[in-house]
């Protein structure tokens, strides 16, 4: 497949000369770092850049390096990250600054080997880190690159199960002196003009040279195998508080979807509100004042939860624990409650 390469290797120039007039300014371009470029990759990670923005300065504030990120406190940690998702990516992000700071003297290594060795680090995120922050030749390919090539090359075979055939043909692409510039400059195309739906071709600086534009297929290209249906879960969740504030909260088991973190107590099935009226009294509770009600789907990577919630007014302590708000505030609660979390919000600020 040397025409692939060849084709691909005709970007390098117009790709460069677009990023260079159109780049994003983002904070972890404006100063680079591998601490930095890490970071904000693995925030990156099925996250629109909008969304980490604000999440970046925070963490950026708060853990501004990795020696930093190695001595803090998992659950304070956990709930700056609140709101991102995929929680295990914060738990990996400490895991390997810890073994940095205490295996590397708080220096990224600039070793592929050695990168992808550390705990949430694969190989789009090794060559993020060795090409923007090293200057090394890496290509770092991710949907939006797997996205590109396809369309340039015309390729119409499945982009996952040729992953390691299309990251061969970008490894002799990557220019040697722009290789950060190179890779942020796909990134950049992916997320404004090579859209996976509704590509805007007209103002891609690659028309001329996209295989896919000229023949028509961009909505056939990139070719993908159909994706597993997601295990259904349904389940009913109670948004509990006490006269005096008092909410009820529990923590996840360690291991498994959502290790660790806390959430509104729930049971499986769908109930109704006298299903729901039976619970509370098998749990010691008596409802004062029923608030509201509310539907929500949560989409996980494999599982669908389906939920039916119950905000209530209650009586006794029953078999639960209770939070106050000063204590619920330094809890990370998962998005996957994000409608319990804003009525909760518009309790606490009555």
């Amino acid at each position: 497949m040397e025409q692939n390469i060849e084709k691909l290797q005709a970007i390098v120039s117009p790709l460069l000369t677009w990023y260079d007039e159109n780049r994003r300014v983002l904070p972890w371009r404006e100063e680079v770092s591998a601490y930095r470029t890490w970071v904000s990759e693995i925030m990156l990670q099925q996250t629109r850049v909008a969304a980490v923005l604000p999440y970046f300065q925070r963490f950026m504030a708060r853990y501004p390096t990795v020696q930093d990120l190695a001595r803090g406190d998992e659950e304070e940690l956990l709930k700056l990250w609140e709101g991102l998702g995929y929680y295990s990516r914060a738990r990996n992000l400490q895991k390997a600054a810890r073994i940095v700071a205490e295996d590397y003297a708080g220096a990224f290594p600039a070793d592929y080997k050695e990168l992808i060795a550390l705990p949430g680090i694969g190989d789009y995120t090794a060559g993020a880190i060795l090409s923007i922050a090293f200057g090394l030749p890496v290509p770092a390919v991710d949907g939006n690159v797997l996205r590109i090539a396809s369309r340039i090359t015309g390729w119409d075979r499945d982009v996952q199960s040729t992953k390691k055939e299309i990251t061969r043909w970008m490894t002799e692409v990557v220019p040697s002196d722009r290789p950060g510039a190179f890779n942020q400059a796909l990134m950049d195309l992916g997320s404004a003009l090579c859209l996976p739906a509704a590509p805007r071709c007209p103002d891609c600086p690659l028309r001329g040279l996209c295989t896919a534009e000229r023949e028509g297929s961009q909505a056939r290209i990139p070719v993908r195998a159909p994706k597993k249906d997601k295990r259904p879960e349904e389940k009913t969740v109670f948004l509990l508080r006490r006269p005096d504030g008092a909410v009820a909260l529990g923590q996840r088991p360690k291991t498994g979807l959502l290790a660790g973190l806390w959430e509104y107590p729930n049971v499986p099935g769908l109930l109704t509100e006298a299903q729901a009226a039976r619970q509370l009294a098998a749990w010691g509770l008596t409802p004062l004042h029923w608030e509201e009600s509310w539907q929500a789907v949560h989409i996980f990577t494999h599982v669908r939860w389906q939920m039916q919630g119950y905000a209530v007014l209650v009586s006794g302590e029953g078999d639960l624990s209770w939070y106050s708000e000063e204590q619920r505030r330094q809890k990370a609660i998962p998005s996957a409650f994000e409608k319990a979390n804003r009525i909760l919000q518009k309790w606490e600020g009555e």
